[in-house]
């Protein structure tokens, strides 16, 4: 996927917690203005006049080029996969961002932080901004948003009694919940889950970055329940 060219300057404090307007990076162009001028712009009403105009650098698909912010994430509602991720948050985990970003590429109905509100938005490149983003301040919070919404929740750590998840049959409606980098899930994460499942590893490292593992549980999610025909 193609990104659009960067600006150089200095990130304040608050755009550090806020996040970037824009993902981008230099040497890589997205779309110029729309060709012919304002006389051939659509109609179509997802379309933002100012990207028409100006050329469209942001980090998106190109079936959402010039679209309004909007109008993609009401696109992505729709597009959206039954299944959550949910990471604890109770140390700022800087793993968060890399988590929000993927869950974007996969089409996750929704994103829940557990814990501590502020987390690294600069690692989720924009990709925040067209998500449902929940807070809850504790796990128990998330399981009765999770009881509400009839959604399995399924804990995601190489804990004993674990299921692999290479092999475990995930729920399509569900959770996937994640666990801090170093301490892993939570005994009350654990508790409230349905499933343990964990990844298959074989080096000499205990655990792996929990990005990384978030990736790997949702595209099994993914392998086991998508219509891979709807992927871009």
């Amino acid at each position: 996927m193609r990104a659009g060219p960067g600006h150089d300057r200095r990130v304040s404090d608050v755009e550090e917690l806020a996040g970037p307007s824009e993902w981008a990076a230099p040497g890589q162009v997205g779309v110029g203005p729309w060709p012919g001028g304002p006389a051939s712009w659509p109609q179509d009403p997802r379309y933002d006049p100012e990207l028409l105009e100006h050329g469209d650098a942001r980090n998106v698909v190109d079936a959402y080029r010039y679209w309004r912010r909007d109008a993609v994430a009401a696109d992505l509602v729709r597009r959206a996969h039954p299944f959550h991720v949910a990471i604890e948050n109770f140390g700022h985990d800087h793993n968060i961002g890399t988590v929000v970003r993927t869950a974007n590429a996969f089409a996750a109905a929704g994103v829940h932080i557990v814990g501590r509100r502020r987390w690294n938005r600069r690692g989720a490149m924009v990709t925040d901004r067209y998500l449902r983003v929940h807070h809850h301040e504790d796990v128990e919070a998330l399981a009765d948003f999770a009881n509400t919404h009839n959604l399995a929740v399924v804990a995601v750590d190489n804990t004993p009694g674990a299921e692999r998840i290479e092999t475990a049959r995930l729920p399509r409606e569900c959770v996937l919940l994640f666990g801090q980098e170093g301490p892993g899930v939570t005994g009350e994460a654990r508790a409230a889950a349905a499933l343990t499942v964990s990844i298959a590893q074989f080096g000499s490292t205990r655990s792996i970055n929990a990005g990384v593992a978030a990736g790997i549980a949702m595209h099994a999610w993914v392998r086991q329940h998508a219509d891979l025909d709807a992927a871009w």
